[in-house]
C-alpha cells in the first residue's frame, strides 16, 4: 500500500511540472502569421500565462510560438504570384493550424494545408525581334579637339511582339579627332565644405566668436596653357563668423526608478510600468540626454482566470420533413423540420453565445420523387487544382437541375411562412454527351510546383 502511495505521489509531482512549466508570455497571437506579440516577460509558468485564451508562449528561444486557444486553423493567406509570367501557370496559398489539440480534418493531409488554382497574367509569351540595317553616321560633333559621331539602327526587321525585345544596342558612338585645339577657360569647382570651427562651444557672455573657412579650386576646368585659357575670377577663401555655437554642455544623469502603474491585466497575466526621469542632473546647452529607456515592464501574475465567451457549433443537418399522422411525400402538403446548435467552451463567466439553439421551418418533402422537368446547368467555374502539387488537374461539370414544382411559397393563415423544398430529387434530363444526370470534363493545371520542393519549403 505504501509503494502504491509513493508511486501515485510521484505521478501527482510530475504531472505538475508539466503543468507548471516556465515559457516566455506574450499578450497576443497573431493567427495570420503564426508569431507571438507584445512580450510580457519570461519565466512565467505556463498554465498562468494561458489563463487568458488570447495569449501565446514560447517554450524556449528556438520553439516556435504557440496560440493559447484551442486550435483552429489560420485564415487562408492571400493567392501567392502565378508561377510564370506567360501562357498558364498556377498560384497558391496556404494556411496552418494553430492552438492547443487538433483541428477539424487531417493536419497531414496536404489539400487542408495548400490550396492550387490556375492563372495567366498574358496570354501570348514574349517573342524578340531584329534590327534593320545601321544608319550611316552623323558628321562630328565639334569643329576643334575630340568629339563624337553617331550611328542608329531600329528594332522592326522584324518587330517584337508580346513585350519582347531586339538583343543589343540601338546605338553606337565612335570618337572623331578634328586635328584642332580649342583654348580652355578655367571655372571654379564647387566650394567645400565649411571647415571646423575655432572652438566647438563658447563661455556665456564671451565677445569672441569662434571662426570658420572654406575654399574652392579653378579646376572645372582648370584653365589651358596653350593656347592660353583665362583664371576663374573671385576669390579662393571665404571666412565667416560662426553662428548658433552653444554654451559648453553638461551630460545629463538618471533619476531613481518609480512604479509608474498597476498591473494592466485583471485577469491571467499582465504587466507592470516603472519610469524614470533624466533629471539628476538635467541635460544642458546641448549636453547628452542620459542613454538607454525610462521606461521598464515586469510581469505581474493576478491569478484571476479569464473569461471565455461561449462559441457556437455549426448546425445540424436538417431534420427529415415530416407531418404527424399524414404521408407528405412527393404530395402538395407541407410538413416541418428542424435543426440545433450547441454553445460550447463558455468558461469563468465569459459571454453566452447570442441566438438560439434550434430552428424550424416549414418544407415540402420531394427526396426521390421523380420530377417532370429538367434542365441542362451551366458550366460551373472551374475546380482548384487537385492534388495542389506535382501531376495536378482541374474540373468542371454540368448538372441535370429539376424544375421544382409550383407549390405554394407560403402556408398558414396569415400567409407569412416560407416553404423550402428538403429532399434530393429524381431528375433525368436528355442525353448530354452519353450522360442524363452529370458531364464532367478536366485538364491538367501547367507549371504546377513539384510536391518535393513544397515540403523543402514547409520544413
Amino acid at each position: 500500500m505504501a509503494a502504491w502511495a509513493a508511486l501515485l505521489m510521484s505521478a501527482l509531482l510530475a504531472a505538475r511540472v508539466k503543468v507548471s512549466e516556465c515559457a516566455s508570455c506574450y499578450e497576443a497571437f497573431d493567427d495570420a502569421t503564426g508569431s507571438c506579440l507584445d512580450f510580457i516577460g519570461d519565466d512565467v509558468p505556463q498554465d498562468d500565462c494561458c489563463v487568458n485564451p488570447k495569449y501565446g508562449f514560447k517554450l524556449d528561444e528556438l520553439s516556435p510560438c504557440e496560440a493559447c486557444h484551442n486550435a483552429e486553423w489560420s485564415p487562408w493567406s492571400q493567392w501567392g504570384p502565378c508561377s510564370v509570367t506567360c501562357s498558364e501557370g498556377v498560384q497558391q496559398r496556404r494556411r496552418a493550424c494553430y492552438g492547443q489539440g487538433k483541428c477539424a480534418g487531417d493536419e497531414k493531409k496536404l489539400e487542408n494545408r495548400l490550396e492550387t488554382r490556375a492563372c495567366s497574367l498574358q496570354d501570348c509569351c514574349p517573342k524578340d525581334g531584329a534590327w534593320s540595317n545601321w544608319t550611316p553616321w552623323s558628321a562630328c560633333s565639334v569643329t576643334c579637339e575630340t568629339g563624337t559621331m553617331v550611328r542608329g539602327r531600329t528594332c522592326n526587321n522584324p518587330a517584337p511582339i508580346c513585350g519582347g525585345t531586339c538583343p543589343g544596342a540601338g546605338q553606337e558612338i565612335l570618337q572623331c579627332d578634328t586635328r584642332q585645339v580649342c583654348p580652355t577657360h578655367g571655372s571654379w569647382g564647387s566650394w567645400g565644405a565649411w571647415g571646423q570651427c575655432s572652438s566647438s562651444c563658447v563661455h556665456e557672455g564671451s565677445a569672441n566668436l569662434p571662426h570658420e573657412a572654406r575654399s574652392r579650386q579653378c579646376n572645372n576646368p582648370a584653365p589651358s596653357t596653350n593656347p592660353p585659357g583665362t583664371f576663374c575670377p573671385g576669390p579662393e577663401q571665404e571666412n565667416r563668423d560662426c553662428s548658433g555655437i552653444p554654451f559648453c554642455p553638461v551630460d545629463g544623469q538618471w533619476g531613481e526608478w518609480q512604479r509608474d502603474s498597476e498591473c494592466s491585466a485583471t485577469c491571467g497575466v499582465g504587466r507592470m510600468t516603472e519610469k524614470r526621469f533624466c533629471n539628476d542632473p538635467a541635460p544642458q546647452h546641448g549636453g547628452r540626454h542620459c542613454v538607454g529607456s525610462d521606461v521598464r515592464t515586469s510581469p505581474c501574475i493576478t491569478g484571476v482566470k479569464c473569461p471565455i465567451d461561449g462559441r457556437w457549433t455549426e448546425w445540424s443537418d436538417w431534420s427529415i420533413c415530416a407531418r404527424s399522422g399524414m404521408e407528405i411525400k412527393c404530395r402538395k402538403r407541407d410538413g416541418m423540420q428542424k435543426r440545433t446548435r450547441r454553445c460550447e467552451d463558455r468558461k469563468f463567466g465569459g459571454k453566452p453565445c447570442v441566438g438560439s439553439t434550434i430552428e424550424t421551418r416549414s418544407c415540402y418533402n420531394i427526396h426521390f420523387c421523380v420530377l417532370d422537368k429538367s434542365f441542362w446547368s451551366e458550366w460551373s467555374e472551374w475546380s482548384l487544382c487537385k492534388p495542389p502539387c506535382g501531376a495536378s488537374a482541374r474540373s468542371r461539370v454540368k448538372r441535370c437541375q429539376p424544375v421544382f414544382p409550383d407549390y405554394p411559397n407560403t402556408t398558414g393563415i396569415q400567409k407569412i411562412n416560407t416553404v423550402f423544398f428538403w429532399g434530393t430529387p429524381r431528375a433525368v434530363c436528355h442525353e448530354l454527351n452519353g450522360q442524363r444526370l452529370k458531364v464532367e470534363e478536366s485538364q491538367p493545371c501547367q507549371n504546377v510546383v513539384e510536391c518535393e520542393e513544397f515540403e523543402e519549403v514547409s520544413g
